[in-house]
């Protein structure tokens, strides 16, 4: 069986989480990290719309990181935990609303100089909201709904962390969002995301073949 192709970009929180479920599986890929804005000819002809993660198989492409995840999922259970229905009918519910409204204000907060009419302070207001939202539902262990790390866990985490790089001191000083700041520490100090945050050299055309995940 041929290795899966990874087309991945280090800080994207999309390739983040889809990286993550393939490292908890431990499912060897050959990784071209990329750049942005010089994305290779041989990933849009696998993808056109020009995203990552992209995850090239014998058989078809699977370029959403929902998709990859659920695909690893099929696989291998990578999640110890054992949720009851409200818990995972809240996964399913904050994966979509992180997917959607959290990530079009968190552009428009970090990046708010790209938005024409963009008022940072009120799309930050709108992220903080869902925060409280999700503040409420934290267990008081390492992990959402516990001592596992979880589905809901990977999914949103790496967007937590581009919210509080948007501005450290403000997000740090929220006294509202205690068990938030504590998931997201507990997050950037694990062996995963260590792991995943592997340096790679961008790929090229010719480049030695680099693999995933870095032993």
């Amino acid at each position: 069986m041929k290795i899966p192709i990874l087309y991945s970009f280090k800080r994207c929180p999309y390739a983040m989480r889809a990286r993550m479920a393939l490292q908890m599986a431990n499912i060897k890929c050959e990784i071209r990290e990329i750049k942005l804005n010089n994305k290779p000819h041989h990933m849009l002809a696998a993808s056109p719309k020009g995203t990552v993660p992209v995850l090239i198989l014998e058989d078809k492409v699977i370029d959403e990181s929902n998709d990859i995840i659920n695909w690893v999922l099929n696989i291998t259970n990578i999640f110890e935990n054992n949720l009851n229905e409200e818990q995972i009918d809240l996964t399913e519910h904050f994966i979509k609303v992180f997917d959607e409204r959290f990530k079009f204000h968190l552009d428009r907060y970090k990046y708010s100089n790209r938005y024409v009419d963009s008022d940072a302070e009120f799309h930050r207001s709108e992220c903080y909201k869902i925060l409280l939202y999700l503040e409420d539902i934290i267990s008081d262990d390492n992990w959402i709904f516990g001592s596992k790390l979880g589905k809901l866990d990977i999914s949103i985490l790496p967007f937590i962390r581009q919210f509080r790089i948007a501005n450290t001191e403000w997000f740090d000083s929220q006294l509202e969002i205690i068990k938030v700041q504590k998931l997201l520490n507990n997050f950037l100090d694990s062996k995963l995301y260590k792991k995943i945050m592997h340096n790679y050299d961008e790929w090229d055309i010719g480049s030695k073949p680099a693999y995933f995940p870095f032993n």
